[in-house]
């Protein structure tokens, strides 16, 4: 079985127009999207439908991230996180907004041995290798024995997920926990849109992070030209850089 698994598109288009002909060169039997579908201003309701899509196409299983939950009522607080909601109302058709708002927390496949989520099987806000330290603003990886009580009562062969933007995987036991890093919005300095791509043979799964070039000044000039987060949008994407977030869109 192969298995594609993607998370936080961000809104990009460009980014994941790149990864999905990367995926469907590599030919899964399944694609898993881990969630942040549309929050970024690179064309985001192209890249909803492109989403969309794979549901039919690729047989895509969806979990919602913790963008998804900012649809919610009452699910943006900060300024600037309110006024990219708003902007998205007028070029998002509220079907899609809301479809996205209700997808589900977890989901298993593969007859239950893989379970997705965006960040812990417990909440889409939380991240499962890694945690945030505060005191040295970066995340760091979370204690072992942390991990192993999170993971050892799922009882998955593997565990996918996505939120800090970093690939990584690692074992707990028998069960292999993977982060497929992010479409977009980069955190270590590569530009370049991630997935990440699975294989079982024999009862055994190994893994392959995929970095994918794609033409990110395409993707800023979208931005700039259709929306008034433009500068922040390419200073995101241009330099890969997870710093620039603090005074970007999302």
């Amino acid at each position: 079985m192969r298995l594609a698994a993607l998370s936080d598109v961000h809104g990009n288009a460009y980014a994941l127009e790149a990864v999905l002909r990367d995926i469907r060169a590599a030919a899964p039997d399944l694609v898993v999207n881990l969630g942040d579908q549309i929050e970024g201003t690179a064309d985001p309701a192209r890249a909803a439908q492109m989403q969309s899509e794979l549901r039919a196409t690729l047989n895509a299983l969806e979990v919602r991230g913790n963008n998804e939950e900012k649809l919610w009522p009452g699910g943006r607080r900060a300024p600037v996180s309110v006024a990219l909601g708003a902007w998205l109302g007028t070029v998002m058709d509220a079907g899609v907004l809301a479809r996205l708002s209700a997808l589900p927390l977890t989901a298993r496949t593969a007859g239950g041995e893989v379970l997705a989520c965006h960040g812990t099987p417990d909440s889409a806000w939380e991240s499962l290798l890694w945690v945030w330290d505060g005191a040295l603003g970066a995340y760091c990886a979370r204690d072992p024995r942390e991990l192993r009580a999170l993971v050892e009562p799922l009882g998955a062969g593997v565990v996918l997920c996505g939120h800090t933007h970093r690939p990584g995987a690692t074992r707990v036991g028998d069960t292999l926990v993977v982060n497929c890093g992010a479409v977009s919005d980069q955190v270590d300095g590569d530009p370049r849109a991630r997935w990440t791509l699975l294989e079982r043979r024999g009862g055994h799964w190994s893994v392959d992070f995929r970095a994918v070039p794609y033409d990110v000044a395409a993707a800023v000039a979208w931005s700039r030209a259709h929306s008034p987060f433009g500068e922040a949008e390419a200073q995101l994407l241009e330099t890969g850089e997870m710093t620039a977030r603090s005074g970007g869109t999302k």
